[in-house]
């Protein structure tokens, strides 16, 4: 699938810290976290490599606007935003590699 950006939130098994990161290509974003191809990031330091939100845009200045609000929210806001489409919290990276 095409998109111009998409907005993500990564977590790790226990869900006890959040990511929220920007990409014009998801999949191989995904794929980067998972692998941890740059083993001193955030993201590799937590173990985050559990997508549980992706918001997908027209045009990449959109997502970066969209990343940026929502990185100024609070934990409890992300928490909320996570759990109006992800109820369960279920790993959607699944969903993203079929593309």
């Amino acid at each position: 699938m095409a998109f111009g950006g998409s907005v993500y939130i990564l977590t790790n098994r226990h869900n006890t810290t959040l990511y929220v990161g920007v990409t014009s290509e998801l999949q191989p974003r995904i794929i980067q976290h998972i692998e941890k191809v740059y083993p001193k990031s955030f993201t590799a330091k937590y173990n985050l490599n559990k997508l549980v939100h992706m918001e997908h845009f027209g045009f990449i200045e959109e997502a970066i606007q969209r990343e940026k609000y929502i990185k100024g929210k609070s934990r409890q806001w992300k928490i909320e935003l996570i759990s109006q489409n992800n109820t369960n919290w279920d790993d959607l990276t699944p969903e993203v590699l079929k593309w």
